[in-house]
């Protein structure tokens, strides 16, 4: 029911875990898909072969997006060669342990940098050509400690809170201009960035215990509501907080 054949999406940290499966399944769709990575290259061009199986076009970047030289170039490269970017997915992050009173200040700058300045330089970069097709979809992926905080990660927490603000912020602003933004809002899920805690067998059950559905989310069940998001089912949606979590928490923020 959903296609995105013609469209053009951008996706960062699209290498590994979520953003991977949002690639792949936006590809599906029918969308050409551009992703970015800072290291793994391997990871990055197995993506790319998953996505030319689908008969879909693939650009694979180097970009470190906390630097904002990089993300606009990025965005630019991108912009060379297919002249548009209809959806722009903001997924790459950092989760980082860090106790009030003995965190370095080098650590909380680290997550803001990733976290929410990147954000900010790729949606900065991109407007413009979204505003000169008349119109786009922006989706940025947070977190439900952006709305409950978490304990040990009051860094990582601030800047994905930060990023509710400045997604209802901009769906005002952007809104004239036919460009939606929405973000989704995972709890745990099953990725490489939580693979050393669910390494222990004791604390994984607890959080599924924790959960009502009793499951952790695979990066699948975060892509699914981002391919909503930037079809035309949500298009009359904007300055919305998708919270995909089993039910483990309950909030309408």
């Amino acid at each position: 029911m959903i296609k995105l054949e013609g469209k053009k999406a951008l996706i960062t940290g699209g290498s590994r875990g979520i953003g991977r499966a949002t690639a792949l399944l936006l590809a599906e769709a029918g969308a050409d898909v551009a992703i970015n990575y800072v290291r793994n290259e391997k990871a990055a061009a197995e993506v790319k072969l998953k996505i030319e199986g689908y008969g879909r076009h693939c650009l694979v970047l180097k970009a470190d997006l906390s630097q904002e030289v990089e993300a606009k170039k990025l965005v630019e490269e991108v912009i060379s060669v297919w002249g548009k970017v209809d959806y722009l997915i903001n997924n790459a992050g950092i989760w980082t342990y860090g106790e009030m009173g003995q965190m370095s200040t080098e650590i909380w700058r680290e997550t803001m940098q990733l976290n929410l300045d990147a954000v900010f330089y790729m949606i900065n970069a991109v407007v413009p050509y979204m505003k000169k097709e008349g119109g786009g979809v922006i989706v940025n992926v947070s977190s439900t400690a952006g709305v409950r905080g978490e304990a040990y990660h009051s860094h990582y927490a601030a800047s994905k809170g930060a990023l509710h603000a400045l997604t209802k912020s901009l769906a005002v602003e952007l809104a004239p201009y036919g460009i939606r933004i929405n973000c989704v809002a995972p709890g745990w899920v099953d990725t490489d960035m939580c693979a050393e805690v669910f390494a222990d067998p004791e604390f994984r059950r607890s959080i599924e215990n924790s959960i009502p559905l009793k499951r952790i989310a695979q990066p699948e069940d975060i892509a699914g509501p981002i391919l909503f998001l930037v079809s035309d089912l949500a298009r009359h949606m904007t300055g919305t907080i998708i919270h995909v979590n089993g039910g483990s928490v309950l909030c309408g923020a």
